[in-house]
């Protein structure tokens, strides 16, 4: 098994931004040398609400949505998307204070990136 590096955010919403109050919804994984550059989410409406209970939930999914346009190079996710792939994780992963923000930068190794998106997911989200 051959493994290279990796680097991930772990994407965390914030209902109400001021409040510095998040829950994690997702992951963006990198790998630079197999050309990997994919989101995965799993929204709990149940964990949002109990921090804001009139968040709209519909907008973070969405905003999830855009980051995977983003990672697909997918016209529909605006100039980001028409970026190369290290530029694309690199602007995904820069601070910013919206309803949808990524953790700072972590790295791994990995043989399967899809498999290691997943993982992150299950231990970090679900």
């Amino acid at each position: 098994m051959n493994l290279v590096p990796f680097d991930y955010v772990i994407l965390r919403a914030a209902p109400r931004i001021q409040r510095g109050e998040f829950v994690n919804v997702g992951a963006v994984l990198y790998c630079r040398s197999l050309d990997f550059l994919g989101a995965a989410w799993d929204v709990d409406p149940d964990r949002l609400k109990a921090l804001d209970p009139a968040v709209d939930v519909d907008v973070v999914c969405a905003s999830l949505e855009h980051i995977r346009q983003i990672c697909a190079g997918d016209p529909d996710g605006g100039p980001a998307a028409a970026t190369r792939i290290g530029e694309r994780f690199r602007w995904l992963a820069a601070p910013r204070s919206t309803v949808v923000h990524p953790s700072p930068i972590h790295s791994g190794l990995t043989s399967d990136p899809t498999a290691d998106l997943d993982r992150l997911v299950d231990a970090f989200v679900r």
